[in-house]
């Protein structure tokens, strides 16, 4: 899945970002995030993977594009 910079989805894990420990970042399934794109770094939907952080600001990390879905 492609996503935007500066948009927001749902994240539901694929198995790769459930390896990954994201439980330390307190980033439960079914969480709205924001994709950004850092200075300095690849842009998001390079490779597949992208920046999100939660819609207060704090950075979450790195994960799979498809690791993130539409709203409902």
């Amino acid at each position: 899945m492609r996503v935007r910079a500066n948009a927001t989805y749902k994240f539901m894990p694929v198995p790769m970002d459930r390896i990954w420990d994201h439980g330390a970042i307190d980033l439960p399934e079914g969480t709205i995030v924001r994709v950004i794109n850092l200075p300095m770094t690849p842009k998001c939907n390079t490779m597949g993977q992208c920046h999100i952080e939660h819609l207060d600001g704090r950075f979450i990390g790195m994960v799979n594009t498809n690791s993130l879905q539409k709203k409902d």
